[in-house]
């Protein structure tokens, strides 16, 4: 299996299997390459509808010439921890935050999460966020108050006063729940229109069966969410002197 970076022509192919809507994994092994390589080629440079060879070759060889000219290390710049390799640290995080993008997120707000996601403390303050992302603090302002409206992250002030943004491992049942709750007012908004617009009109049924199906998503989700959370996040119960571990039963 071929190893390097891609190339133009494989870009092509690239965008090619994808306009035949092929998966990356079809198209991965007509390339010879790792699915990983085509899902995060794609997903980094526009994602399966957006992408383009020639842009994507373009925006790869921008980024390479901007890591030829990064300071190396012991000028500045922090280790990375826990043996990472920088590049692709990089590469994890442009893919994850176009995923987000793709999902809804605005850039900045989407960029500002994964941020957040991959840091291992689960926090950073709002100064740490402009240094690491290059960008404005307002720019951090306005992306967090949105993830608060989701949901997806908390904020509280550390022993230096300065306020700090959480995400932690119930971050993904909070933004479940956030959702269900908003589908649960899409119901209610399209319930009151059952009756100002006459129960026997076309409108009115359409409107009832959009209810009825937001009712059902979102029950369906908060008990789905609460089952998963219950399943994941509660330990066994053990009693004294029990030594045995889980799966030291097993044959």
């Amino acid at each position: 299996m071929p190893g390097g970076r891609l190339t133009q022509q494989e870009r092509q192919q690239i965008a090619l299997g994808l306009a035949d809507g092929l998966a990356y994994a079809e198209i991965a092994r007509r390339l010879d390459r790792p699915t990983s390589t085509i899902t995060r080629e794609v997903m980094r440079n526009g994602g399966p509808t957006a992408y383009r060879a020639d842009l994507a070759h373009r925006a790869t060889e921008r980024r390479a010439h901007r890591r030829k000219h990064t300071p190396p290390r012991g000028l500045g710049a922090p280790a990375q921890a826990h043996e990472r390799d920088d590049e692709a640290v990089r590469e994890y995080e442009e893919a994850f935050t176009t995923l987000l993008m793709q999902q809804g997120l605005p850039k900045m707000t989407a960029r500002v999460l994964t941020c957040l996601f991959i840091a291992d403390a689960g926090s950073l303050t709002a100064s740490e966020l402009v240094q690491r992302l290059q960008v404005s603090a307002a720019s951090v302002s306005k992306a967090i108050a949105f993830l608060e409206d989701q949901g997806l992250v908390s904020r509280e002030r550390d022993e230096r006063r300065r306020e700090r943004y959480f995400v932690d491992d119930d971050v993904w049942y909070q933004s479940t729940i956030a959702s269900a709750r908003g589908t649960a007012q899409v119901a209610e908004i399209a319930r009151q229109g059952v009756g100002i617009l006459g129960r026997n009109s076309p409108a009115a049924a359409r409107l009832e069966n959009i209810a009825r199906f937001s009712d059902f998503i979102s029950e369906s989700i908060l008990r789905a969410a609460e089952q998963v959370r219950e399943v994941l996040y509660t330990k066994p119960e053990t009693t004294p002197g029990d030594t045995t571990t889980p799966g030291s039963d097993r044959g």
